[in-house]
C-alpha cells in the first residue's frame, strides 16, 4: 500500500512538509508513501501549496526545488532543499506537498495501490453489484485504513477481507460486507 496523493494527473505528492528542524533550512515532511525507500532517491521536486489551512509557500504557486538530502530522525522524515538555508526559509515551506512526476513514481509489490488511484474508485457490493458510493479519501489512523465513501458517509477498511476485489485501473473495488459494517456506518 502506498498512500501518494495526486492533485492532478501528472503529478503525485509522495509528502507534506511541516515545521523547520535546526537552524540550517531543515524541514519535516509527513511521508504520503509506505516506501521510505524512494525519497533517498530524489533529487528534483515541484512544490506546490496544499489546501491545508496555514499552507505559505510563496504565492501559492507551484516551484521547482533541488533536494540536496533525505533522512529520517526519530521516524520522522526531514528534507534539505538546496537554498533553504534558515528556519525563516524553511518556514515559509510549511504545508506544501512535495510532488513528483507520475511516471517517476516507484514499482509496488503485487497486492499494493497508491492511494490516489483508488480515489474517484466505484465501490459495489460484491453480491448484489449494489454501488455503494465512490472513493473520496484514504485515512490511517493507527489501524486498518480506512476507504472514505462519498465524504465520509460510510468508512470501509481497506482489508482483504472486505475490499475483495481491486481495479484501480477500472475505477472499481468489490466489497464484501461483514455483517454489521454498514449499520455501524449508519449510526
Amino acid at each position: 500500500m502506498s498512500s501518494e496523493a495526486s492533485g492532478n494527473d501528472d503529478w503525485v505528492a509522495v509528502a507534506v512538509l511541516g515545521r523547520p528542524r535546526g537552524n540550517r533550512g531543515e524541514v519535516t515532511a509527513i511521508s504520503l508513501s509506505g516506501k521510505p525507500e524512494r525519497f533517498a532517491r530524489l533529487r528534483q521536486v515541484c512544490l506546490e501549496c496544499a489546501s491545508l489551512e496555514g499552507a505559505s509557500l510563496e504565492g501559492a504557486e507551484p516551484s521547482s526545488r533541488e533536494v540536496e538530502e533525505v533522512w529520517e530522525h526519530d521516524g520522522e522524515l526531514v528534507f534539505k532543499f538546496r537554498g533553504v538555508d534558515s528556519i525563516s526559509d524553511a518556514e515559509k515551506l510549511r504545508g506544501a506537498e512535495v510532488r513528483v512526476p507520475r511516471a517517476e513514481r516507484i514499482q509496488l509489490d503485487p497486492g499494493e495501490y497508491f492511494h490516489s488511484d483508488l480515489i474517484g474508485c466505484e465501490v459495489r457490493e460484491r453480491a448484489s453489484g449494489r454501488v455503494v458510493g465512490k472513493v473520496t479519501n484514504f485515512e490511517e489512523y493507527g489501524g486498518p485504513p480506512l476507504l472514505e465513501i462519498d465524504g465520509g458517509r460510510v468508512l470501509i477498511p481497506f482489508v482483504k477481507a472486505i475490499c475483495v476485489d481491486i481495479r484501480p485501473e477500472e475505477k472499481l473495488i468489490q466489497v464484501d460486507f461483514p455483517e454489521g459494517l454498514e449499520d455501524l456506518n449508519a449510526a
